[in-house]
């Protein structure tokens, strides 16, 4: 549905209206068309919509959406909720076996360590997918690098204090140094726009290269981080890049295939069913390195107080 008032038009595409429907706003010289769905766009229409929409009387449905921010895929933050909570559950028992409560190996018994594989790759996959939403929306450079450098900060603490606690098996290169430097080059991916087939075949391609090659060049913490070990180095997270970006890069793939075909699915509604569960689910998926940082703080505190009273 075209609006036009006067002579003076400028194209927004509305996210939440109708395919179909466009509205026109702006001047014959400087006519600018901005979609919505990126955030530069929402930034310039919450700073200037009142005036625009003061001066040209667009109705309520409309003012909504264009002075509302970039929408939120609420299924994949609840999918990454759903990955936080199983990860705070097997940290849980992790840190039982620690004070002594519980007997389990937690780095050769295929109980824990197929649990591990499961809620890595859920963490990367989802990281994969937003990166493609977040490039989508227009993510600007300077966003995505405040981001990234809370990401890497978290890296450096989480180096630090496992130093602290496992001198010998301190976490130098765990999954959130693995995130920070795949979120570089997924973005460059998303910013080249590379087809979705092309980025599955080249995670397939990280996947088997990581599971299939071995050096004893690889097994010293300096070149670790790249993969191809000839064994598990000691430490308390170990996610290299091979194979493990081909799990982002499977995400990358997922993200662009249903942005083109089912969008429904990243951005429709949450389950019917216990659907204020999976709004708590999908809350903590929005903020999933705040709760990584302080889960284990949490946890380790309950119990050293817990031991402290017990004993």
């Amino acid at each position: 549905m075209p609006l036009t008032w006067g002579k003076r038009e400028v194209c927004f595409e509305c996210a939440g209206i109708d395919s179909g429907d466009e509205i026109t706003i702006g001047g014959r010289q400087n006519a600018t068309s901005i979609s919505l769905r990126t955030s530069a766009a929402c930034r310039v229409l919450r700073r200037r919509g009142r005036s625009i929409l003061a001066r040209w009387g667009i109705f309520p449905r409309v003012a909504k959406h264009l002075l509302s921010p970039s929408p939120r895929a609420d299924r994949l933050d609840a999918l990454r909720g759903l990955a936080l909570v199983w990860m705070a559950a097997f940290h849980f028992c992790f840190d039982l076996k620690v004070f002594g409560f519980l007997q389990a190996n937690f780095y050769t018994d295929p109980l824990w360590t197929r649990q591990r594989v499961v809620i890595v790759s859920l963490f990367l996959f989802c990281a994969g997918v937003g990166q493609v939403l977040a490039a989508q929306q227009g993510q600007t450079g300077p966003r995505f690098w405040r981001r990234w450098g809370q990401i890497a900060a978290c890296a450096l603490v989480v180096t630090v204090a496992s130093r602290v606690q496992f001198p010998n098996s301190y976490i130098s290169f765990g999954v959130l140094h693995a995130m920070a430097l795949m979120l570089l080059a997924a973005r460059v991916l998303c910013r080249f726009q590379a087809p979705a087939a092309v980025v599955l075949a080249c995670g397939v391609a990280v996947v088997v290269l990581g599971n299939a090659l071995a050096h004893p060049f690889f097994d010293s913490r300096l070149t670790n981080w790249l993969g191809f070990v000839t064994f598990r180095p000691p430490t308390e997270d170990y996610v290299p890049l091979f194979p493990w970006f081909g799990v982002m890069l499977w995400g990358v793939a997922a993200g662009q295939y249903l942005l083109q075909h089912q969008t429904q699915a990243l951005y429709g509604p949450l389950p019917v069913l216990g659907r204020p569960l999976w709004r708590a689910v999908a809350l903590l998926g929005r903020w999933s390195l705040s709760f990584y940082m302080l889960h284990q703080v949490v946890l380790m505190g309950a119990l050293m107080t817990f031991v402290a009273l017990v004993r």
